[in-house]
């Protein structure tokens, strides 16, 4: 990555067609947010096959107050809606990625089926292709992704807009709050935007979660289905850095069986 005075340039020479068009098509949806009250999204300057400018973020501290701030603000972007479970940014069709792994973003009625079969089903695959995972641990996985897929765990939330792939590293806190970048955006459940904060950690996450639970208006439950949630970062992360994660999968997929 290089930087300018104002610019924050990522580059990868050779990316697959689509790779920066389809974050900066995420960024852009997401910011559209920004006006009703959700989360400052880092601005694109410009986009191209094989890199994407973004506005440079200066960097600060955060603070309880911005870690609530964000999570009324999160709130508000997820409220924004999106077309359906599954639905691309605008714009946009085919593929897009979660770091440099590849993922469907196909519109789909229900959010158990949509995550169920785009979001951690080919990460298990990957992860067996992979020897990461055997098949008796693929099979617990596979057995909550049909519960998944039947509807046990859907309720009756409309699709958000969310972020799909914010750990804390796609958190930025500047002097004036927090910025999200490098987002997999797609029509999801909101929880799993707190799902991954939770599995890889970020500053004040009880009061972002507090905030956020009540500008959303979730019910006592919620804080049960984070694992579940949690499926896919830890199948991605299985496919992609080995059997630790595979192990950590397998475990927090035996509690949805």
């Amino acid at each position: 990555m290089s930087r300018t005075a104002h610019l924050h340039r990522k580059s990868w020479p050779g990316a697959p067609a689509g790779f920066f068009e389809v974050e900066a098509a995420g960024l852009r949806w997401l910011a559209e947010a920004e006006a009703a009250g959700g989360a400052s999204i880092v601005a694109v300057h410009d986009v191209a096959p094989d890199h994407i400018d973004l506005a440079r973020v200066a960097p600060g501290r955060p603070t309880p107050g911005s870690s609530e701030a964000l999570g009324h603000a999160l709130a508000r972007t997820h409220a924004a809606g999106a077309d359906a479970f599954g639905a691309p940014p605008p714009g946009w069709s085919g593929d897009a990625w979660i770091g440099r792994q590849p993922q469907p973003n196909d519109p789909t009625p229900t959010w158990g089926l949509f995550f169920a079969e785009q979001r951690v089903r080919p990460f298990v695959r990957r992860a067996v292709d992979a020897g990461h995972l055997d098949g008796d641990a693929a099979r617990v996985v596979d057995a909550v992704c049909d519960r998944l897929a039947s509807g046990a765990f859907d309720d009756d939330r409309p699709p958000a807009r969310i972020h799909g792939d914010l750990w804390s590293g796609n958190l930025l806190f500047s002097g004036v709050g927090a910025v999200l970048i490098d987002p997999a955006a797609h029509g999801g459940h909101g929880l799993t935007d707190l799902a991954m904060l939770a599995l890889f950690g970020c500053p004040e996450r009880d009061r972002l979660e507090a905030a956020y639970a009540e500008t959303a208006g979730l019910d006592r439950r919620w804080r049960s289905l984070i694992g579940l949630h949690q499926l896919h970062p830890l199948a991605t992360h299985a496919a992609s850095h080995g059997p630790e994660y595979a192990a950590e999968l397998v475990a927090t997929a035996r509690r949805y069986r």
